[in-house]
């Protein structure tokens, strides 16, 4: 494994882990907005993620290396996806949005953002991310005491 591709690897874990982290920023933000433009609360937000793997494309098949076991090749995000959980429901008879009338009269639909959550997954981000830093920073020293020897 060269130089580039153990940058690559980690430029890609940084890459992912950003957008988590700007992911979870928006749950946090709008986890009491009862009112969106699509209509109805706020719906909380999840990346997908996927291992990079050029596997699976036919030119990877010509190449002479294609059936040689590889190491990982990088992560990189799939979508974004909407949690279509249920939204919490809370008496609130004053609030604007509440319900009118029917069985739930003053009940107030509020995002299934859980506040709890959320953090937990800010802290792993985080910790993915700090973990891709030192990986790159590591790999950086290595190279430079390589070039060190070939002097």
């Amino acid at each position: 494994m060269g130089m580039f591709e153990v940058l690559n690897i980690g430029g890609s874990g940084l890459t992912a882990q950003r957008v988590r982290l700007d992911t979870i920023a928006n749950n946090i933000a709008n986890s009491t907005t009862t009112r969106t433009t699509e209509g109805g609360p706020f719906q909380r937000s999840r990346v997908v993620l996927r291992p990079i793997d050029d596997s699976m494309t036919f030119k990877s098949h010509l190449l002479p290396g294609s059936l040689e076991k590889r190491e990982g090749q990088g992560v990189r995000v799939m979508k974004i996806e909407k949690d279509e959980a249920a939204p919490r429901m809370v008496y609130d008879p004053t609030h604007p949005d509440a319900i009118q009338n029917g069985k739930w009269k003053g009940y107030v639909l509020y995002p299934n953002v859980n506040i709890v959550q959320e953090m937990v997954d800010m802290i792993s981000a985080n910790r993915s991310y700090e973990a891709n830093v030192t990986l790159i920073n590591s790999s950086r020293q290595m190279f430079e005491k390589a070039m060190a020897i070939g002097k």
